[in-house]
């Protein structure tokens, strides 16, 4: 089957900070969506945009032939495809399961090879580029599945971003994801700290972000977030609470591969210091803040 808008019904489970934002675009596109969030009141912007409202994830995969998922964490993930109401259990054969939270490389592999049994296709495709990236169309998106399938579905993901990459097989895609993760989690605290060491030394944070962004120093961290951090503007592009979570995965499968990861150890200390402080629904940005309270 052609994935294009004539022939596709596509199914959006999380409409939350950038779910909200890649279903948009396949509205935009003349996708005909279906959707299903826990807290209603986050789809009201879809359903005035053509959006249908679904009751629970098992009416949805009925009417659904493309069902993307983006949602917080892999329990959710796991309730949503293997659970009661699970989408594998109550969609057609043929449908295409595309889960694009960034979860557990083992639980992508369950889940495709439960999809297999039910002649179904699944991928694992997690995304990096925040709500900037969600709302521009801008994400980058790293697959994991069968190439055949990524090839057919590669259509849809030329409609939520730019980057989009085929990693190899079930659960390469979260694998990806999460190097993604390790690498930001460190440079992290170093924007912090290179922020931090600029105040206290009396320099104008905005001068020296201007000198250092665009040299060895500069990162996509640096450059979107450092700004913010700068004005003390820490609204969520993506929560604490979920760069928490990525981090745990990240470890969990750094230690199944008996890799040493120092500077991600370090990343969850402080990053659970925040959580405790009140901060886990601020963006990880807020790291900046720890600084504050180290004084």
């Amino acid at each position: 089957m052609t994935l294009t808008p004539q022939t596709v019904k596509v199914g959006f489970i999380g409409t939350g900070v950038m779910g909200k934002s890649m279903a948009a675009n396949l509205i935009r596109a003349g996708y005909e969506v279906h959707v299903y969030n826990r807290t209603k009141a986050k789809a009201e912007e879809l359903l005035d945009m053509g959006a249908k409202l679904h009751e629970d994830t098992a009416t949805l995969a009925k009417e659904a032939n493309v069902i993307i998922t983006m949602v917080g964490f892999p329990s959710d993930v796991e309730q949503i495809y293997l659970g009661e109401l699970g989408v594998i259990y109550h969609a057609k054969p043929g449908t295409y399961l595309i889960d694009m939270t960034t979860s557990s490389p083992s639980l992508a592999k369950r889940i495709y090879e439960a999809a297999k049994q039910k002649h179904m296709f699944s991928l694992d495709a997690p995304v990096s580029g925040g709500d900037l990236g969600a709302r521009e169309a801008k994400l980058s998106i790293m697959v994991g599945g069968d190439e055949e399938v990524f090839d057919s579905v590669l259509p849809i993901f030329r409609i939520m971003g730019t980057n989009i990459v085929y990693q190899g097989q079930a659960g390469a895609g979260q694998h990806t994801k999460l190097c993604n993760q390790i690498a930001i989690a460190s440079n992290m605290i170093g924007v912090c700290e290179a922020l931090v060491y600029a105040r206290k030394a009396g320099l104008d944070e905005l001068s020296v972000l201007k000198s250092i962004e665009s040299g060895a120093a500069g990162s996509w961290s640096l450059s979107r977030l450092g700004p913010k951090m700068i004005r003390q503007d820490f609204e969520p592009g993506f929560y604490v609470k979920h760069f928490i979570k990525d981090i745990s995965i990240a470890l969990q499968s750094a230690e199944e591969l008996n890799l040493p990861t120092h500077g991600l150890k370090l990343a969850k200390s402080l990053y659970d210091r925040l959580a405790e402080l009140g901060e886990e629904d601020s963006g990880t940005q807020a790291l900046y803040k720890i600084y504050n309270y180290i004084d």
